[in-house]
């Protein structure tokens, strides 16, 4: 069987991403990483599932180049943006260089645990916003990684073109249960309901006409 490497934060992008990999018959080393971000609920959800399931995980703790990413409402105090992703209030999300750094620690797991790819989340609703999530990104890092180390490795976003309707959609059509999820950027005990990652999210469960199974702080 098989071997790759899913970077899997434990939102519903990954999540829906990790049985993807599964069901295609892939042998899944699911790795996390805990970078200080405020959101760290998702982390939890991350064990939960992946212990549920059964398979290689790890969650790598990374805190300690927290104050080398300093800026971003994801790890530092500043308010998170509320309402639609747009580009002049979204970028106060952006981890500077975040997906650079989690795909080399990614690509050196996969080296040494013999996976031939890392695969990780990245779609098209966050092109506009960030840029390492961007198709150019993603096949430049591709080619790095293929010559990176003796060991080729494959770096992919099964999802890059894909919107996040239609990654849920995908993950219906499986049956999967995204209680066991967390997308909210606030770490509070219940989603915020107003952040772009929750306003996007529940906009997917609303195309689709189906209501989305966590708890919000305002009723939806």
């Amino acid at each position: 069987m098989s071997r790759i490497v899913v970077i899997y934060s434990g939102g519903m992008d990954s999540y829906t991403l990790l049985h993807r990999a599964l069901a295609e018959g892939w042998h899944v080393h699911a790795l996390s990483f805990d970078y200080g971000q405020r959101h760290a609920r998702e982390l939890d959800c991350a064990r939960a599932v992946t212990r549920e399931l059964g398979i290689d995980h790890e969650v790598v703790d990374i805190t300690s180049i927290q104050g080398l990413l300093a800026g971003s409402a994801l790890t530092d105090s500043e308010p998170v943006p509320e309402g639609h992703y747009e580009e002049a209030t979204m970028k106060a999300t952006v981890v500077p260089n975040r997906n650079m750094i989690l795909l080399s620690l990614a690509i050196g797991h996969a080296v040494s645990r013999g996976a031939e790819a890392v695969w990780y989340g990245a779609h098209g609703g966050d092109h506009a916003i960030y840029p390492d999530c961007r198709p150019e990104f993603i096949e430049q890092m591709d080619r790095v990684a293929r010559v990176a180390n003796y060991e080729a490795v494959r770096v992919a976003a099964p999802f890059m073109h894909f919107t996040k309707g239609q990654i849920l959609g995908e993950g219906l059509a499986m049956d999967l249960d995204y209680s066991r999820t967390w997308t909210c950027y606030n770490g509070r005990t219940r989603a915020c309901g107003r952040c772009g990652a929750c306003t996007e999210r529940l906009e997917a469960f609303a195309a689709h006409g189906v209501t989305d199974p966590l708890p919000y702080e305002d009723a939806h």
